[in-house]
C-alpha cells in the first residue's frame, strides 16, 4: 500500500479544537513535524479537513 508524507507547515495556535485534535491524531504537534501515514480514505479525510495547515507528498 502507498504512503503519504505529511508535514505540518502552519501553527496550531488559535485553531479550532477539532482541527488541533485531527493534527494530533496524525502525530503532528509542532511546525515542521513530519509523519508517514498510509494512503487510505481515513487519512485522506483528515488531510482534507486540515489541508490548509499541511504539506502532503503522496509518492513516498
Amino acid at each position: 500500500m502507498a504512503n503519504m508524507k505529511i508535514t505540518l507547515k502552519k501553527s496550531l495556535a488559535g485553531r479550532i479544537e477539532k482541527h488541533i485534535a485531527t493534527a494530533h491524531s496524525l502525530g503532528l504537534k509542532k511546525i515542521n513535524d513530519v509523519t508517514i501515514q498510509p494512503d487510505n480514505a481515513q487519512t485522506r479525510g483528515k488531510v482534507a479537513k486540515i489541508g490548509y495547515l499541511l504539506q502532503v507528498d503522496e509518492n513516498v
